[in-house]
């Protein structure tokens, strides 16, 4: 991310500085997002086949803190650095953590705020889809110039093939209906991707990680309207 967002993903973000939002935050991932635990687990493999036992992590996009306490407690010698620009959800990522809390340094910003490493890896998750194409790949240019050379990056996020967007968007309401969701809940969320997030299909996702630098993407996940990425830097 950066300090410019896309001016559509406002809305969302606004959620994050709503207290009782980020209260409630923990139980929509996974409602919303198939194999949502799954894919914390395939990101701490991903990550340890190229970082070290002592490994230093960027996250990019840490509120919350799910991802760094899955990380955290798959690698207890790692440390990391988690950037958000909600304060509220790095207030949330330090108790998610717990008593791994003291193995992470919380980063209220973007990636220009982030130290300049170099990093062993790092993991930005659900998170691009905030930002419009120059701006991703602006983010994902920091993100590589801070990573050693050879070191992973996990990207995950909304992608999918755009000609079926209407089509897949009904599908992303339609699993979170079924993950126990209330049905006017999952159609606002619907309607709300729909009009604000920089949704991109899988091809151009994966140009933009050349362009900023990267080598050796594969697709690892996919699931409905959501794609994952491994790249070396």
């Amino acid at each position: 991310m950066s300090h410019q967002h896309n001016p559509g993903a406002k809305h969302f973000l606004d959620t994050f500085a709503d207290p009782q939002a980020v209260a409630r935050y923990a139980e929509g991932p996974r409602r919303f997002v198939p194999g949502f635990d799954a894919l914390h687990r395939m990101t701490a493999i991903l990550l340890a086949e190229h970082a070290p036992a002592d490994a230093r992590i960027l996250v990019l996009g840490a509120g919350g803190g799910l991802e760094l306490a899955a990380l955290a407690q798959a690698h207890p010698g790692w440390r990391f650095v988690g950037v958000d620009p909600a304060a509220e959800m790095l207030r949330l990522a330090e108790r998610t953590m717990g008593p791994h809390a003291d193995r992470a340094e919380l980063v209220e910003g973007y990636i220009d705020d982030a130290p300049d490493g170099p990093f062993d890896g790092a993991a930005c998750l659900l998170t691009l889809h905030f930002l419009g194409s120059t701006e991703r790949e602006r983010t994902l240019a920091g993100i590589h110039r801070r990573l050693a050379p050879g070191a992973a990056l996990v990207a995950a996020h909304s992608s999918f093939p755009q000609d079926g967007r209407a089509r897949w968007l009904l599908r992303y309401a339609a699993y979170a209906v079924a993950s126990g969701a209330e049905p006017d809940q999952a159609e606002n969320a619907r309607a709300a991707v729909d009009a604000n997030l920089a949704l991109l299909g899988p091809e151009e996702e994966e140009a933009i990680l050349a362009r900023a630098g990267f080598s050796q993407i594969e697709l690892f996940y996919a699931a409905f309207s959501w794609r994952g990425w491994v790249a070396r830097a």
